[in-house]
């Protein structure tokens, strides 16, 4: 059975720094057997998410101008999901922000057990900041997380800056690696065992101010 990862390019340079590092994990995915696709984000048009909730009526984002519902489609048939960033003021980029807020808030199919890696991109700083914050989408939707030998970062001002980060290449790959075998081992578990119990249903709320 071949497994399938999703790759968002958060950057508004399709050839940058961070499309260097993508790419660099996309060729090890490939490598280990898995199937992929790239979708470019950071130079396209997306709002951000206005809190109408007509999503939870039409089981899809209520703004049908912009790439986020087909996200949502590929994103729900796929095994895993890799979301790059270029920082920018310690915070991954704003286009793709208001992507993945409406991207996750607005689909109802559940992502419990889909694979999540973030991976960014900065000339010298911010990058954990950001990397934190790429982290919590997946923290908070069930997603195991896949990590490296290193933050899942690499540096340069240039596409060809990258190139010399050696250990941020080094990085990618490992990544490659262990997001390929955490996926199959979750496919394996999923047959044998079936998917573990998600509780839902609870929601902390204390309107009566005590």
């Amino acid at each position: 059975m071949s497994h399938h990862v999703l790759l968002l390019n958060g950057s508004p340079h399709a050839n940058g720094c961070t499309a260097a590092a993508l790419a660099e994990l996309q060729r090890t995915l490939e490598a280990e057997g898995l199937t992929t696709e790239l979708c470019q984000i950071g130079n396209q048009a997306i709002r951000g998410c206005v809190s109408c909730n007509r999503c939870q009526e039409l089981g899809k984002c209520v703004f049908a101008n912009d790439p986020v519902n087909e996200l949502a489609q590929k994103f729900e048939a796929a095994d895993g999901l890799v979301v790059g960033s270029p920082v920018y003021y310690g915070s991954p980029n704003g286009t793709l922000l208001s992507c993945l807020d409406r991207l996750f808030y607005s689909t109802n199919f559940s992502k419990h057990m889909k694979v999540g890696a973030a991976v960014v991109s900065c000339r010298r700083g911010g990058n954990t900041a950001s990397f934190d914050v790429l982290n919590k989408y997946f923290s908070i939707s069930s997603m195991p997380i896949a990590t490296a030998t290193y933050w899942n970062q690499v540096h340069g001002f240039t596409a060809e800056d990258v190139l010399k980060d050696l250990e941020g290449l080094q990085t990618m790959r490992n990544l490659g690696r262990n997001m390929a075998f955490l996926i199959r081992a979750i496919a394996d578990a999923k047959e044998k065992y079936g998917l573990p119990e998600s509780e839902r249903g609870l929601f902390t709320s204390f309107p009566d101010g005590k």
